[in-house]
């Protein structure tokens, strides 16, 4: 990066607000179809399959892209992989809030996916090359633990919020003038980066995308699937051993521990915002509006709680904040079928808020420490990626279980195992 672009785009915190726009937009669009499900299935006469697919199109594409996303970032320049990938999920959107058939539907929400596997990676890149510093980027990781953290809660609210007055195609349409709006502004306030150069590994490129993609798709559906899916991963890690310029270089082992502990917190997120509206309109009786209006004091919660974690060091503050975490769903899998909000879901829910601030700010930062500034892209996306599959494989698994109080119970012993596993690397 020169000089000139340096200067320009570390004087302030205006380029972080940008890229954490468009990584709330990411989080955003994984979970704001959720609350929107049964209009989209009325108004395009969906299948259970299709249902299905309106959320695992974006998910599953843009799990298995982000490693080569944030690699192609490193190897062409982050910012105009960065710029590319806001554009591509900008005209997605747009598809996707004009279908006119459910095909149609999924195949911009695929869309959506490709261009957030090239934003996400390449945001985190850019803001860990923006803010190198130890106090700024603390700060600037608190900031994006926050909209990692508050874009599921606020998916839910602003769906609920959104379908309630205008119908489902309002929770496509609002992405898209964000999405440009974040397009223009790191075009002018964002440098240019100098690429790495060399090449992107496109055999393992393949390799982990298809594996990635028939695990995801093989643990809910056709089992053999799943198979193909660990042997493709299997033929990737004996490619990478043998390339010149391998997608995922031995160097990245540093940070594996963080990246296995994203993971697992993937599951328990993604479990969370996808049982906790299912709840609240199947036993509670929630209309869309209200299920997302009681997803407020969740998003504020995480978002003052990344704030401070972004603030104070500490090895025990990582563990403990998980433990608030798995206090807060063991609490939530009460889920009575009479339950009131002020009683069974507030106080859970601000327990939920804490861990879960706490944590994507703590795995966030793990996770780029002690990497070269050349592998920030990759970094990047590795982080992302595990917790996206994470939660898609978690997912799975959930669904398997007989209720939404189950799913809570189960998600907060898997946030008691990542506690006692993180006490080593906090």
């Amino acid at each position: 990066m020169t000089r000139t672009a340096t200067q320009r785009t570390t004087t302030g915190w205006i380029p972080l607000a940008v890229l954490a726009t468009a990584q709330f937009l990411v989080v955003l669009s994984t979970s704001i179809v959720n609350v929107a499900l049964p209009q989209i299935r009325a108004g395009l006469d969906l299948s259970d399959a299709g249902q299905a697919w309106t959320v695992n199109a974006y998910v599953l594409v843009f799990g298995a892209l982000l490693l080569p996303g944030g690699r192609a970032g490193d190897v062409y320049g982050l910012r105009r992989v960065f710029l590319l990938g806001i554009g591509q999920f900008a005209l997605s959107s747009l598809g996707a809030a004009l279908a006119p058939t459910a095909i149609v539907l999924i195949v911009c929400r695929a869309a959506q996916g490709i261009g957030a596997a090239l934003l996400a990676p390449t945001a985190l890149a850019l803001v860990l090359t923006l803010y190198p510093d130890r106090e700024r980027r603390g700060i600037a990781l608190g900031v994006w633990g926050a909209v990692s953290g508050a874009g599921g809660a606020a998916g839910v609210l602003l769906s609920g919020l959104l379908t309630s007055l205008y119908g489902w195609r309002a929770v496509f349409v609002v992405m898209v003038p964000l999405a440009l709006a974040v397009l223009v502004a790191a075009w002018l306030l964002v440098g240019a980066d100098r690429p790495r150069g060399g090449s992107l590994d496109a055999a393992g490129a393949v390799t982990v995308t298809a594996g990635l993609v028939a695990l995801t798709y093989g643990l809910s559906g056709p089992w053999p699937l799943a198979l193909i899916g660990l042997a493709l991963l299997g033929l990737f890690v004996m490619l990478q051993r043998r390339a010149a310029d391998p997608l995922l270089p031995t160097r990245m082992s540093v940070v594996a521990v963080p990246n296995v502990l994203m993971a697992l917190l993937g599951a328990v997120w993604l479990g969370l915002f996808y049982f906790l509206p299912l709840y609240q309109q199947r036993a509670l009786g929630y209309s869309p509006l209200e299920a997302g209006l009681t997803q407020l004091p969740l998003a504020v919660v995480i978002t003052l709680s990344s704030w401070v974690t972004g603030k104070v060091s500490g090895r025990h503050v990582l563990p403990v904040g998980l433990l608030v975490l798995a206090a807060g769903l063991a609490w939530l899998s009460r889920t009575p079928a009479d339950g009131t909000f002020l009683i069974d879901l507030l106080g859970p829910t601000l327990l939920i808020g804490i861990g879960l601030g706490v944590a994507f700010v703590r795995l966030t930062a793990m996770s780029s420490a002690g990497i070269q500034a050349t592998d920030n892209g990759l970094a990047g996306g590795l982080v992302n990626a595990t917790r996206q599959i994470g939660g898609a494989i978690g997912l799975s698994f959930l669904n398997l279980l007989p209720s939404s109080g189950a799913a809570f119970l189960a998600c907060a012993a898997l946030t008691v195992l990542i506690s006692a596993l993180s006490t080593r690397k906090a």
